[in-house]
């Protein structure tokens, strides 16, 4: 929402009215129209909102931000909406959507655990069945979890993923919980990380890689691939000063 909707909306409201950003907003975003929507008189709660699509089946986890008392006004739909503890207030504006940011950044390690750990089983000369294993990890693991359940689901529909292309996209949520990390001095090794891999699924011939290849080939006559093929040594030495 911009700030010019955010004014036509609070034009047709009434003083004491709330309003409820259950999207996953920037924090900072968040602080400075809560500010903004209160010197108008109205109250606002941040609702960092987790379940995706199946959020309607099994509920959604709801972390909120904003005053006790405009979350008590909102908390009969919230617990409508959550399953049983699923929800709670983590404290005023901003709040709500800080832990859901964070949410994410955990979420973007998780998943690319899953994604470096399948690759090497699919990748082994065992012949391992993806599915199979996931199966036996649901059970007792110590990795198991909701989004191994839905690795599950995926291998069922396509036990080689074959119909999917490796490009992964990024809302926001990873950057911003780096941004705090650096704000705060934390070493996000991680979801830092974990965020830059989604950047390389997104190009195929990545200049940087190549850059690193042509590289190794100069100083190490090491392989390169031209083509889909592996290629010989493409220069030699500028001189003998520089050959090493």
């Amino acid at each position: 929402m911009t700030d010019q909707h955010l004014d036509q909306l609070m034009d047709l409201c009434q003083p004491g009215d709330l309003f409820i950003d259950g999207g996953n907003s920037k924090w900072k975003d968040t602080m400075t129209r809560a500010e903004r929507i209160k010197s108008r008189g109205f109250e606002f709660v941040d609702c960092g909102t987790s379940g995706g699509i199946w959020g309607l089946q099994v509920g959604y986890s709801i972390m909120a931000g904003g005053s006790p008392d405009a979350f008590a006004r909102i908390e009969p739909a919230v617990k409508t909406l959550a399953p049983e503890d699923g929800y709670a207030l983590m404290g005023p504006n901003g709040a709500g959507h800080f832990v859901k940011m964070v949410h994410n950044g955990v979420e973007y390690g998780m998943m690319q655990a899953y994604a470096e750990g399948f690759q090497i089983l699919e990748k082994s000369a065992y012949g391992l069945d993806l599915l199979k294993v996931s199966k036996v990890w649901q059970h007792g693991s110590v990795v198991r979890s909701w989004l191994l359940d839905l690795m599950v689901n995926a291998l069922e529909k396509d036990p080689k993923l074959e119909g999917l292309e490796g490009w992964v996209d990024d809302s926001g949520e990873g950057r911003w919980t780096i941004e705090a990390a650096i704000d705060e001095d934390v070493p996000a090794t991680v979801i830092a990380f974990s965020l830059f891999s989604r950047f390389y699924s997104r190009d195929d011939n990545s200049f940087s890689w190549r850059v690193l290849a042509a590289l190794r080939n100069e100083f190490g006559g090491h392989a390169v691939h031209v083509g889909g093929q592996a290629a010989n040594v493409r220069s030699a030495p500028l001189s003998a000063s520089t050959s090493d």
